[in-house]
């Protein structure tokens, strides 16, 4: 086991660690912050797989502006207050290990069918030939142009709507 498989099954193991303390955190602004804590551990996968673009871009991206707006938006919303949990007694907690135990069997059956992977680098000449920026915008402005313009709206409506629950409550 050499250091980039040691490093890689850091982050891995960061990025599913502070993935489940979001989800299981009472208050949002620690899951934020949990959150946080995975978008940078996946930003080191992508410099690990040598996109360093990619990982430029989850850092300022979604690391910077979206939990920004996430962190606005909770504390606009006045969510930072003690919340009851949502899963009550210990057979949901058994219920959802069992599930998470499950879909661990899921992956490990799926990983052990999987074709190994060819010797061959494939994306080193693709991002010699085109760049690292026109291979993300390429296909982002001409397949997924749509998908992108949606997601735009989405965020604006969410904040408006965030914006208009906090004046109806003030």
């Amino acid at each position: 086991m050499d250091l980039s498989q040691i490093v890689f099954y850091l982050f891995a193991g960061v990025a599913v660690a502070s993935s489940v303390l979001m989800v299981t955190r009472k208050n949002p602004v620690y899951a934020a912050l949990y959150l946080v804590l995975t978008l940078f551990s996946i930003a080191g996968l992508f410099v690990l797989l040598d996109a360093h673009f990619l990982a430029a871009l989850q850092v300022v991206v979604y690391a910077g502006a979206i939990l920004v707006l996430f962190l606005f938006v909770i504390m606009l919303l006045n969510l930072g207050h003690a919340f009851e949990p949502d899963i009550r007694g210990r057979f949901w907690w058994v219920f959802a290990a069992g599930l998470g135990l499950v879909l661990l069997a899921e992956l490990v059956a799926v990983m052990r069918g999987a074709p190994e992977r060819p010797e061959a680098d494939i994306v080193g000449p693709l991002l010699e030939a085109r760049g690292a920026v026109a291979a993300v915008a390429e296909p982002l402005f001409q397949s997924y142009v749509v998908a992108l313009e949606i997601t735009g709206i989405l965020l604006l409506v969410a904040m408006v709507g965030a914006v208009v629950i906090a004046k109806r409550k003030a």
